[in-house]
């Protein structure tokens, strides 16, 4: 891949320093992380590039997505303005070769842009993530050059926005099981009636990569993929989902009616679906594990920060045992949730088998986001039961880690099956 060099990340990070706007009110400070440094930077295995886009990220993240988090929140409110910044600075598709409107990093950058990014916002981490590894992934893998001009380069950019359509009403993590079918019409194109469930940035997207039956009798081998303009007529969006978490990013049910699909939009082979569904989701769950990451350290960023204000018989509650030893608890957690992630990412990009680490990885953050969002409430008590602090969002965001991208049930099975395989 054509990489960006150090000095456009110098670019980047200098970009987002002139553009700060921190929050100075006391609830704030407990939001914002911009003094601590991380311990991962440390670490002798990173470079001078994951430096910087940790840098880069978490200023972007403490300026631009921690102040408005709240609202996005409480207001289902699509960050638009913020996306777009992302996509100017690389991050919508920050593993996408140059020559193709990305940025040319590698997965370990990504995993940390994620982390930091979700830690501001875990709305506008999935909105990213699902752009990067669900769309600009397979795409970049799979498709022509001539459909990744068309398709990738403006999603790469940032200028326009993808998604992703496996599940369906009735197959949750079933997906070899796809009703919806694609058929082929007297013009050699294909025509597609289905619907598809729980798709991230249905309503913002312009196109997506939809996966359908064109032999019923080759079961999951008769799955093929197609990447569809998402304004193409007879397709059609149900309502918004009301969740309970990540309520920033749009979810909804897309339905296909009779929906023309040009024979070039098939992406990779005819069968070769559910190959690109699995591919694709093995390397997504690095970006969902990084989102979980991110859930966690916001967690304990605001249990800490909160710990050592708060008094109670005089002294900081941060000096009590009993909450030293959630605060050890959570950043244990962390810290081996977040190696295990690292690994995978550096073994995809070494070009090494990564799928039972990915699933690790996922499976580890996506627990460990949920128990230190719970830990951050008990810390807080009852000011972590209230909206006026982070706490109860980021326990709300953690919970659908666990669940999209593979349950944490599915991630035990793929832990399982190739642990026995080893054993072979």
């Amino acid at each position: 891949k054509k990489k960006k060099s150090p000095q456009h990340i110098h670019s980047m990070f200098r970009r987002v320093c002139q553009s700060k706007s921190f929050l100075r009110s006391p609830l704030a400070s407990i939001n914002a992380s911009s003094s601590i440094t991380r311990s991962y930077q440390d670490w002798p295995f990173l470079k001078e590039e994951h430096i910087m886009i940790s840098e880069t990220c978490k200023t972007f993240a403490d300026s631009e997505l921690a102040p408005i988090a709240s609202k996005i929140d409480k207001e289902h409110y699509f960050p638009v303005e913020q996306v777009k910044k992302l996509g100017e600075l690389g991050l919508m598709g920050i593993s996408v070769d140059t020559e193709y409107g990305g940025s040319g990093m590698d997965t370990v950058c990504y995993a940390i842009a994620m982390e930091e990014i979700s830690r501001g916002c875990a709305s506008t981490g999935v909105i990213m993530s699902a752009n990067n590894s669900l769309f600009c992934t397979p795409v970049e893998k799979y498709a022509s050059k001539e459909q990744k001009e068309k398709f990738l380069t403006p999603v790469a950019k940032g200028e326009l926005i993808g998604c992703f359509m496996l599940s369906e009403p009735g197959n949750g993590s079933d997906a070899g099981a796809a009703s919806t079918t694609a058929t082929v019409n007297k013009d050699g194109d294909f025509v597609l009636n289905g619907s598809k469930a729980w798709i991230t940035n249905s309503y913002e997207s312009s196109y997506g990569i939809v996966f359908a039956t064109t032999d019923k009798s080759l079961k999951h081998k008769g799955i093929s993929a197609f990447i569809v303009d998402m304004k193409s007529p007879g397709l059609s969006l149900g309502k918004k989902e009301d969740k309970l978490g990540i309520r920033g990013s749009s979810t909804a049910t897309v339905t296909f009616e009779d929906v023309k699909v040009p024979k070039f939009n098939l992406l990779g082979e005819l069968g070769m679906g559910f190959k690109i569904a699995m591919t694709t989701l093995d390397s997504g769950r690095i970006g969902v594990a990084s989102q979980a990451l991110g859930i966690a350290q916001a967690s304990l960023d605001c249990a800490v920060r909160y710990a050592k204000q708060r008094k109670s018989f005089d002294k900081p509650i941060a000096s009590l045992y009993a909450i030293q030893e959630k605060i050890a608890d959570m950043s244990l957690r962390i810290d081996s949730a977040r190696l295990l992630t690292h690994k995978a990412a550096m073994l995809k990009d070494a070009g090494k088998p990564f799928v039972k680490d990915a699933a690790m990885a996922k499976l580890a953050a996506s627990e460990t986001a949920t128990f230190c969002s719970h830990q951050a409430i008990q810390i807080l008590g009852g000011m972590g039961y209230v909206s006026d602090m982070p706490a109860e969002r980021l326990y709300r965001d953690a919970r659908i880690t666990e669940i999209y991208e593979g349950t944490s049930e599915v991630q035990r099975l793929v832990i399982a099956g190739n642990v026995l395989k080893e054993y072979d």
